[in-house]
């Protein structure tokens, strides 16, 4: 039976994404969409605390738990929450479909009870040689964000 999980992203921007995996060894299939956005790529991560007492600013970093530098999602060195952009078209919306074999819903990479964060400006994917390439991507503001729970349907 696959593991499902939902977040729902509120802020500046508004979005429900929703999570599957099929078992431990199978990535995870993330969709939904985001719209509000301004038209373009915008950074999509997975920060380390589920924590939205504060707004977005209290969900931490990124979900790094093995200290390494920012990445994009296929690169060898990445954090575990570094998933890259979503692209917004002229409608202000971005349809969501990621596959990703870095995060989990169970086990040493779990992303439950974390938060999902959609940020301003495109992440540069730890390539664009900016001082907040190897830790942030660039990436801007915190448009949106929620807390990743698991969910039956």
């Amino acid at each position: 039976m696959p593991t499902k999980a939902v977040c729902v992203l509120n802020g500046q921007v508004q979005g429900t994404i929703y999570f599957t995996q099929e078992n431990s060894k199978c990535p995870v299939q993330v969709t939904g969409e985001v719209s509000g956005l301004s038209q373009g790529l915008h950074g999509f991560h997975i920060h380390e605390f589920g924590d939205n007492t504060n707004g977005c600013i209290s969900a931490g970093a990124h979900f790094n738990p093995h200290g390494k530098d920012h990445g994009g999602p296929t690169h060898e060195v990445r954090h575990v929450g570094d998933l890259g952009n979503v692209e917004a078209g002229g409608d202000g919306v971005a349809k969501v479909n990621i596959s990703d074999k870095i995060i989990s819903l169970e086990g040493e990479h779990s992303i439950i009870g974390r938060t999902l964060v959609v940020h301003a400006d495109p992440d540069d994917l730890g390539q664009g040689g900016h001082e907040l390439s190897l830790t942030t991507g660039n990436a801007g503001a915190r448009l949106a964000c929620g807390v990743v729970g698991i969910t039956k349907a």
